[in-house]
């Protein structure tokens, strides 16, 4: 705590001084935390200063809060053009990030315990602190302006990515953002297996017994299966933390997609299918995604639709998957929000999901001289009669995937095939439980 004190000291953090009559304060806190490393062994003990933004108000001690994130689909479509072009990733920590922050807003925080001042003297911050509502957005403004003063510039579909033709070496990359990064001769393996295994501490099944498939097959979950819970606050936390988990989990997505959808209101049933889950987890603690270095770097989308699949509200559900060469790097399995009254309108709009999916990474084709996607579709015939007859689609459905299909297909003669390569398509098992 004291290091803590001493570093935010020396980067004048704050000044003391009195507090305005119009001006009110807002307090503060320590949190303490074990920082441990990938394998799960103790690496330092860590004493976080944090701001109890919750009682900032809009416009007068915050404005705008937006900050631009990494998209982690082009994480893993990063990670898969790097094994493929055999490139040696570095990584690198940035101690105290948000401290790096500087503050437009006038903001007046309580003293922290500890900290020795003058009676009546509060701290004006100089500096973003962690728990401000800013901080996320004053960190990327400052680290935007300094990595543009190196040569590098950001990229246009991912505003976090930043290039530079030569780079400074810091570091293999091997852990970050709770993913395991882990380099051979045929690739990289990208897996979570410390982050699984404090899941299954954490649901208190390191005694369990592991189970074969996320759900029993053919399961149908319903609102009001089974009895409420006295306190839903453990499934909700462990939804959140399975839902990071599919990250290199595909196994688990579809599963994953069912739970939650009974979050508002969690019951036994949902619990137990939620420890299914789990347990399933605690077989599979080292599978991962395998970025070969013997890939193409062709994208290919594979599509498909479980047509009436929820039993609640006869919705169906939309699966997709994209693929890198062999490379898998992006995946969804969702409801779709409108209901279908065929199984063709099911099919295209799953379809339109997966081009709008390639769409999105569009511009890796210029950054890295990929060449045309290629999209398939489990009943591509259907899904174009669905189209094209009259009558065929809706205007929601038109706005939300043909006027996109079309510019995208126009502007990189994006080819559609029908799914033949197996007698299973690979996005069937992200939207049926069997």
């Amino acid at each position: 705590m004291q290091d803590e004190l001493q570093a935010l000291k020396n980067t004048r953090t704050w000044d003391l001084v009195d507090l305005p009559t119009e001006k009110f304060l807002i307090g503060c806190k320590w949190v303490y935390k074990i920082k441990t490393r990938s394998d799960g062994s103790m690496d330092c003990y860590k004493a976080c200063l944090v701001a109890k933004g919750f009682t900032q108000e809009y416009g007068i001690d915050y404005e705008e809060t937006f900050a631009s994130v990494a998209c982690l689909t082009f994480v893993s479509s990063l990670l898969a053009i790097a094994t493929i072009w055999r490139w040696t990733l570095f990584q690198m920590d940035v101690k105290d990030a948000f401290l790096n922050g500087d503050l437009e807003e006038d903001v007046y925080m309580k003293p922290p315990p500890r900290l020795n001042h003058p009676p009546n003297k509060v701290c004006r911050l100089r500096l973003a602190l962690y728990g401000l509502k800013q901080s996320p957005r004053a960190w990327y403004a400052k680290f935007n302006a300094t990595v543009n003063e190196f040569g590098f510039t950001s990229n246009p579909y991912d505003i976090a990515l930043f290039i530079r033709k030569t780079a400074q070496d810091l570091g293999v990359l091997s852990y970050f953002l709770e993913l395991e990064v882990t380099f051979s001769n045929d690739g990289y393996l990208l897996s979570q297996v410390k982050y699984a295994f404090n899941l299954v501490s954490k649901a208190e099944l390191n005694d369990g017994k592991s189970v074969s498939t996320p759900l029993e097959p053919n399961v149908k979950l319903a609102p009001m299966d089974g009895s409420s819970l006295f306190d839903p606050t453990c499934s909700w936390q462990l939804v959140g933390s399975l839902i990071y988990l599919t990250m290199t989990c595909l196994d688990i997505t579809y599963a994953i997609h069912i739970v939650s959808q009974f979050m508002a209101t969690p019951r036994s049933t949902h619990y137990a299918a939620i420890l299914c889950i789990i347990h399933y987890v605690k077989g599979t603690l080292f599978h991962g995604l395998h970025f070969s270095a013997n890939s193409s770097l062709m994208l290919h989308t594979y599509s498909d639709a479980d047509w009436v699949g929820n039993p609640s509200d006869c919705r169906s559900t939309t699966g997709y998957c994209l693929f890198l060469g062999n490379s898998l790097i992006s995946w969804q399995s969702k409801k779709q929000t409108i209901l279908a009254r065929s199984s063709a309108k099911a099919e295209y709009r799953a379809l339109g999901n997966g081009i709008l999916n390639a769409f999105d990474l569009s511009d890796l084709k210029y950054l890295f001289k990929m060449p045309t996607p290629h999209v398939r579709c489990r009943n591509l015939k259907s899904a174009e009669t669905s189209c094209f007859l009259e009558g065929g689609f809706d205007s929601q459905l038109m706005v939300t995937t043909l006027r996109p299909f079309f510019n995208f297909q126009r502007e990189t003669n994006l080819k559609c095939y029908q799914h033949k390569e197996c007698s299973i398509p690979l996005a069937s098992f992200i939207t049926m439980a069997s």
